[in-house]
């Protein structure tokens, strides 16, 4: 689908996050936010004549469309992905990309037989931070991820695993390029009946570890992404876009480590995703995280829940 016209783009669920993709929708140039749909009416309700647009409570009652993003709880991405796409409309679908492998697959063949644009919310992508180093990452050897954060304020249909540590799976696999080859994982149940607490540690093809950690019940909010490669460390702090690079370089007499200067244009990356997904729409671009490496990350990610449960 490519349009060069205005564009008719609908959220889908207006909760702690589609709120915020109503928000960017609503002052973006070339879009108009034909409307929210939500099952809490009232939440519609006010989201709606917040941001100056309608209303619904059902998915038949949505205006003509040329794009939607899903924001919808876990459990309904599937269904609710699979029925856009077939219709021919792209989609932007929240991560992860659905709760289980099977399900990833059938929104991929609903993809497939509309012929539509499918791009999933890994929003990292899109963090001017991750921008500024991924392409100075080069043979990673370890990989250290910390991605920690107080219990929100939102219902929780899926474990830690799934909600976040999810976007350090993808983040993890893109920067590394390769398979992974053996999955280890420790989780804990604390506050709620799923996993709140997790710790896995990935090996890829080549050797390169990646060690994750994320946490829902933290008191402190952490988000730092760390690469130690061959001469060089890479760090970004995602909630800062703050990027730190050392590398061995050669001196008089000796190597030594030098700081080198990263220029970071900070930016809001929701915001940024939003844009690339107008791109995708009008046929400008590539889906920077499309539905196979989505559904890789949910590959490994229930491969780390299946290794807790052992």
């Amino acid at each position: 689908m490519e349009s060069t016209g205005t564009l008719r783009i609908a959220v889908v669920g207006v909760g702690s996050l589609g709120q915020h993709h109503a928000r960017i929708l609503s002052d973006m140039q070339g879009v108009k936010l034909v409307g929210v749909l939500d099952p809490d009416a009232t939440r519609a309700g006010e989201i709606a004549s917040k941001y100056h647009t309608q209303a619904f409570s059902a998915l038949e009652d949505l205006p003509p469309l040329d794009g939607v993003v899903i924001a919808a709880p876990t459990r309904l991405h599937c269904e609710l992905a699979s029925r856009f796409l077939e219709r021919g409309l792209g989609v932007l679908c929240e991560k992860p990309m659905a709760t289980t492998v099977e399900e990833c697959d059938r929104i991929l063949a609903a993809r497939d037989r509309g012929g539509a644009p499918l791009l999933v919310g890994h929003i990292e992508h899109f963090n001017p931070g991750v921008e500024a180093i991924a392409p100075h990452v080069c043979n990673p050897g370890f990989l250290e991820v910390h991605r920690l954060g107080v219990m929100p304020g939102r219902s929780l249909d899926v474990d830690v695993v799934l909600d976040l540590m999810i976007h350090d799976i993808e983040i993890a696999q893109s920067l590394v390029g390769r398979p992974v080859e053996r999955v280890e994982a420790i989780g804990v149940r604390v506050l709620t009946p799923f996993v709140d607490l997790a710790n896995a540690r990935l090996t890829f093809q080549g050797g390169c570890v990646a060690n994750l950690t994320a946490s829902r019940i933290s008191r402190d909010r952490v988000r730092k992404l760390r690469v130690f490669q061959p001469e060089a460390y890479l760090s970004v702090d995602y909630a800062e876009q703050a990027v730190e690079w050392y590398h061995l370089e050669q001196g008089d007499t000796a190597k030594q480590i030098v700081k080198v200067p990263v220029h970071v244009q900070k930016r809001e990356p929701l915001r940024r995703e939003l844009e690339h997904f107008v791109g995708l729409l009008r046929g400008e671009v590539l889906p920077r995280v499309g539905g196979e490496a989505a559904r890789a990350a949910v590959v490994t990610a229930r491969a780390i829940l299946e290794c807790m449960d052992r």
